[in-house]
Order: C-alpha cells, then sequence, then structure tokens
C-alpha cells in the first residue's frame, strides 16, 4: 500500500479516536490543510469525544496555572517594589499620627466624645492602628478596652487569648463580648471574629479625627 495511502487511513483512524487536526499533521508530518480535508467526515467515537473532553479540561487547568503563575510573579515584583520604596521612607512620630488619623476616620467611629473607637476583623489592620497610635502619642494603657464580635461557634477563651496577643492588651481589659446568632451551617473557617478597640480619651479621639479631617481637606 502506497505510503500515502497509509497516511490517509491513519490519519482518519487518529481523527475516530479524538485526536485534533494539530495532533495529526505533526504525528504523520503532513500539512495541517491537508490533515483537515482527509478527516473532515470522520465521525469521531466516544471515546474519542472523552479524550477530546479531557484535554480541553487539561488545556484550561495549564492554561489556569500558567496564570495563577504569571500573576504571583507580577505580584512579587509589585512586593519587591513597595520594600525598596518604604526602604527610602524615614517614618517618624509625625508620619504615624497621620497614618492614624486616616485609619480612625475610614474605619472608627467619628463620636470623639465616646473616645477612640476602632473595629475590624484583620489582625493585621488591628495591629497596625495600634502601631500607629502607640507610637504617635504617650499613652496610658489602662484605657484601653477591647469588645470581641463573635460568632455563637468561637470558643471565647480561645479568641480572647488570640486577640490579647494581636493588640497587646490584657485579657483584664476585654469586656463582655457580643456574640452573633449562628444556625451552624456556614461557618467561617480560620475567621477570628471582629474586635473594637476603645481608648478612653475624648480629646485625643477629637485631635486624630480633625487632622483628618484637614488632611482630607487639604489634598481633597
Amino acid at each position: 500500500m502506497p505510503r500515502l495511502i497509509q497516511k490517509y487511513f491513519k490519519a482518519q483512524k487518529l481523527r475516530k479516536e479524538g485526536f485534533s487536526i494539530r495532533e495529526i499533521a505533526e504525528i504523520l508530518k503532513i500539512s495541517k490543510s491537508t490533515a483537515s480535508i482527509w478527516v473532515r467526515e470522520v465521525k469521531i467515537s466516544k471515546r474519542g469525544l472523552q479524550r477530546i473532553q479531557k484535554k480541553r479540561q487539561l488545556g484550561h487547568l495549564k492554561a489556569r496555572e500558567t496564570k495563577a503563575l504569571k500573576r504571583q510573579k507580577m505580584l512579587n515584583e509589585l512586593r519587591k517594589e513597595a520594600n525598596k520604596f518604604l526602604a527610602k521612607v524615614q517614618l517618624d512620630k509625625k508620619y504615624f499620627r497621620v497614618l492614624c488619623a486616616i485609619l480612625l476616620y475610614c474605619e472608627g467611629g467619628k463620636d470623639a466624645q465616646a473616645g477612640i473607637s476602632f473595629i475590624n476583623s484583620d489582625p493585621a489592620l488591628i495591629k497596625s492602628f495600634l502601631f500607629f497610635l502607640r507610637n504617635s502619642f504617650d499613652l496610658d494603657e489602662k484605657k484601653f478596652r477591647v469588645v470581641m464580635h463573635l460568632h455563637e461557634y468561637h470558643s471565647i477563651p480561645k479568641q480572647k487569648l488570640f486577640w490579647s496577643k494581636i493588640t497587646k492588651i490584657p485579657p483584664s481589659q476585654f469586656t463582655k463580648p457580643y456574640l452573633k446568632a449562628n444556625t451552624g451551617k456556614r461557618m467561617k473557617i480560620n475567621y477570628p471574629g471582629c474586635v473594637k478597640i476603645k481608648y478612653y480619651d475624648a480629646a485625643l479621639a477629637r485631635r486624630l479625627l480633625i487632622l483628618a479631617e484637614e488632611i482630607f481637606k487639604k489634598y481633597s
């Protein structure tokens, strides 16, 4: 049997088994246009369709992995850039106070008479706010109070120790937690709850909130 005819029947067999036009052309070392003409009337078998579906799924998975790797590379570059920038910035009490004021205005209470009130569920944000606050003013640590907002499925002692470590505020200064009702059907895994940091100093709260207002006014 002439070699060309052998390739023709091989192409039809491969197509029936679910091989793509490109794959057939590469295997038989023919052009894609020739492969397309040879197999255009071939009905792909059930097994062949399963192969196509599997390859399609693998292709999507590979594409997602490639996209994820590119994204991670981009994020790593941005992180390097951010750290390089921060290494050149000389932060002092003035900058800490500005950052503290902005965070309080965005995430805290606006009633200065009630003192400083900052609430969030992100441990890093809570930690940062307290760092800026403590490094901006000489504080009386005994004025701090913490209110935990938890779900009924949380362990109060466990979360108290967790947030005490984050805030560096002793458990004795935590007030009675607020428990949110939960049916148990939807539980947020690793969700630490939300905490409200209170610091009873109306004058200090007023200074920070007004500072934030003036910052926004100046640069808006």
